[in-house]
Formats: C-alpha cells, structure tokens, sequence
C-alpha cells in the first residue's frame, strides 16, 4: 500500500516538472480554480450602466421639492433622480465622471451619489443630478466641462430610509 501510494507521488511530481502541454490540460484542480475565478469575477461586477443626464436645482421657479420622492431632505451634488425601473431606489452608483468636481462648502466629488428621488422626464438610461439651490449651483458642472450626454454609472451599494445629506 505504501510503496503505490509512493510510486503515484513521485509519477504526480515527475508528470509536474515535465514541461507536457498536455498535463496542464488535465490538470482538474487548476481546471477548477479557473472556472472558480472566472465565476467569481462575473458574480462580483456591479451593474453598469452609459447614462445621459440631465441637472435640476430648487428656485428659479422649477416647483422643484427640497425633498425627495422617499420624502428625505434633498443632498447638492448626492441626489439622484432615476428610472426606477433601471435603478432602485435606495441605490447608491458611482459615476466616475463627477469624481474631482467641487462640491458645496469646499471639498470635491468622490463621485457617489444617491438614487432617491424620481422624475416624470426621466424614463431608461437618463438620471437627473441634484445640484443644489439656484442656477448658479449647475454652472459648476458646466465649467468643469461634464459630459452630461455620456456617464458611466456603476451600482456599488444600496441604502435604507434616508441618504445621508452631508
């Protein structure tokens, strides 16, 4: 019993130091950890989506709300306004283009923003971006030159009850 258990160790050492095509084609364990990691990177990407947006502020008559459609006080530069069909609401997304932009009271972006309030004009891949109070809070994303015909938004969490508004 010794001596095979002995002999098939020294065959599976003699086979892996063996440059043979064929034993890494026959290697089940590597074959396996392959599968295991290929599985495992798809399970773990987050939703993406190529969104058009639009920006909306409170004032100027726009009979816009301070609060969202989940009744929470509105955040400038966090608020989003989704397709609930495309993005939950409660959902918290990345959106790689607004990283660096400034937010109000000084500080700049870190890009996450808030899927809690919705809009009759947005239907499908169209968001709309909170900006804060007055049309002058918009043109900060104007000047920093944001390509609002084409974001990337990536789903990285989820929420309950209200955003934070800091």
């Amino acid at each position: 019993m010794k001596r095979r258990l002995a002999a098939g160790l020294a065959a599976l050492i003699l086979a892996a130091a063996l440059p043979n095509a064929s034993s890494a084609a026959t290697d089940p364990i590597g074959e396996i950890l392959s599968q295991l990691s290929a599985a495992g990177a798809t399970a773990l990407k987050a939703p993406e989506w190529f969104m058009k947006a639009t920006y909306y502020y409170i004032g100027g008559g726009h009979g816009i709300s301070a609060r969202d459609s989940m009744g929470c006080k509105v955040a400038p530069m966090r608020t989003l306004a989704v397709d609930p069909k495309v993005i939950p609401r409660g959902t918290v997304v990345f959106i790689k283009e607004t990283v660096g932009l400034p937010l109000p009271g000084g500080g700049v972006h870190d890009g996450l923003w808030y899927a809690s309030d919705i809009g009759g004009a947005i239907k499908g891949d169209r968001i709309d971006l909170f900006t804060g109070s007055g049309s002058a809070s918009a043109r900060s994303l104007v000047q920093h030159g944001l390509n609002l015909a084409h974001l990337t938004v990536t789903r990285v969490s989820s929420f309950t009850g209200c955003p934070p508004v800091s």
